[in-house]
């Protein structure tokens, strides 16, 4: 997968999370997605809309040229309107930018609260002493962000906390800036934990290296 972050960007925000964690004494991973799903409709999606254009398109065009067409007159606009569709269909696989217009907010939320969910559970953040695991996951392609605390944070981090938080990341990574995203991801997270921190910080139990995936 391409890199979201260079190594510097990676070497600071490792930091960074093991400053918070000392701060808040919660346990936090972030991570980076490339893609939470393989969003199998988009490619369609944009064919069918592609060629629904080139099609009316051609038709329009036909209004004003009256008469019997030939069989090559006939074939030409069918030929242009599937190429059109495949065309469309390729940029929405090879172009990010492109497959991101076709896809459903809602659905892109739901895909990447199911990877962190599942992220959650298969890397065992839930096993500290505590129940202080909290993992920040950026989907890269959904542009959305979700944050999952466990139950031993969650009386300290409450859901208008943690929408202020998503909230705040998502300006940064609406316009590409993921390391800025998730610095102010852990600026967040420390300002309202370090209030209620215990005295003395525990164990480093989980990593603190920001772990970045391909996905689905």
């Amino acid at each position: 997968m391409r890199q979201a972050l260079n190594d510097q960007e990676r070497l600071h925000l490792d930091r960074r999370t093991a400053e918070a964690e000392e701060r808040t004494g919660a346990q936090i991973v972030l991570a980076v997605i490339e893609r939470c799903d393989a969003y199998p409709e988009l490619p369609w999606k944009a064919f069918a809309l592609a060629a629904a254009v080139a099609g009316l398109s051609v038709y329009a065009v036909n209004l004003f040229r009256p008469g019997w067409a030939s069989g090559t007159e006939v074939l030409f606009p069918v030929a242009a309107t599937l190429a059109a569709g495949a065309a469309a269909a390729l940029l929405c696989v090879f172009l990010p930018k492109f497959g991101r217009l076709f896809l459903d907010v809602n659905r892109a939320e739901a895909e990447v609260r199911q990877y962190a969910e599942s992220f959650f559970l298969s890397r065992e953040l839930f096993a500290t002493r505590g129940r202080t695991g909290l993992l920040v996951l950026v989907g890269l392609f959904e542009r959305h962000v979700v944050v999952v605390p466990d139950t031993g944070l969650r009386e300290r981090l409450k859901p208008e906390a943690l929408q202020g938080i998503v909230s705040q990341m998502a300006i940064a990574l609406s316009s590409g800036r993921v390391a800025a995203a998730l610095e102010g991801g852990l600026a967040g997270i420390e300002e309202v934990l370090s209030v209620s921190a215990p005295d003395a910080p525990g164990e480093d139990e989980l990593p603190d290296e920001v772990v970045e995936e391909k996905g689905r």
